[in-house]
């Protein structure tokens, strides 16, 4: 008991002094990766001249980069755990890539972009309370036009939807909440967390689906894999007519 009573107590003096070293940890990595695009104290737009890009020549460009004042760890924790940002260079579509920060950078700085202002945490879904015909439903009415039905990923005019087999549940949850780049933002009114846990849920099963049918193609839809099938069929057709026509004639 007595030694439970010391650790909660050495927590409470030891917590607060590692949280603010984190955000000021945090801080230092901003002005290094964001600041030149996000402004200072993640303001955003910002009348000074254009230059080149994050961690590269640090001009503030400008209005090249929205505020982050009240976005949260929510915006923060999704763009940088999946190597969204920092942007190779301003004007292309963010998209997956090498996290070029560590784990405790990215903490440090998810952790400052919160400081910013009151906003979301980051989520913690449950896929597992969620039901998968619901979810398969909700992802082929809200998702799949963009997505295809089992998260390959597509394309429609001026971005590409990515594919989702190396999102994450809580990626996936911050999505539906942030709508990135051209996805639309759905709020708790348009899908509910239940309803949300029941799509992640999908999602996961799509990634290694039940495949009872037989040979899965690679997913890659009905009707590329009916002609596949189409093809090998009439292959297989062609090669017994091949063979019935060479015996008859030797008969």
């Amino acid at each position: 008991m007595t030694r439970a009573v010391l650790l909660a107590l050495v927590l409470v003096v030891l917590l607060p002094g590692t949280a603010a070293a984190g955000v000021s940890q945090g801080e230092h990595l901003y002005g290094r990766f964001c600041v030149s695009c996000h402004g200072p104290n993640g303001a955003g737009r910002l009348p000074a001249p254009s230059g080149t890009g994050p961690a590269r020549d640090q001009t503030v460009l400008l209005g090249s980069g929205p505020p982050l004042v009240g976005v949260g760890a929510r915006a923060a924790d999704f763009y940088l755990r999946t190597g969204y940002m920092p942007l190779k260079r301003n004007g292309i579509q963010p998209r997956r890539s090498r996290l070029l920060l560590g784990p405790v950078e990215i903490d440090s700085l998810i952790a400052y972009v919160a400081s910013l202002g009151n906003g979301p945490g980051v989520p913690q879904p449950h896929p597992e309370r969620g039901d998968l015909s619901e979810g398969q439903h909700l992802f082929t009415e809200r998702c799949a036009g963009c997505h295809q039905i089992v998260g390959a990923g597509g394309y429609v005019t001026g971005a590409v939807p990515p594919p989702l087999q190396a999102a994450t549940p809580v990626q996936i949850a911050e999505a539906v909440r942030i709508g990135p780049y051209v996805m639309p933002t759905f709020s708790r009114s348009a899908i509910s967390d239940a309803q949300l846990d029941s799509i992640i849920r999908y999602v996961e099963y799509a990634k290694h689906p039940d495949d009872r049918g037989g040979w899965s193609l690679g997913h890659v839809g009905p009707v590329p894999e009916g002609l596949a099938t189409w093809f090998f069929g009439m292959t297989v057709l062609v090669a017994l007519c091949v063979v019935l026509g060479t015996r008859l004639r030797r008969g």
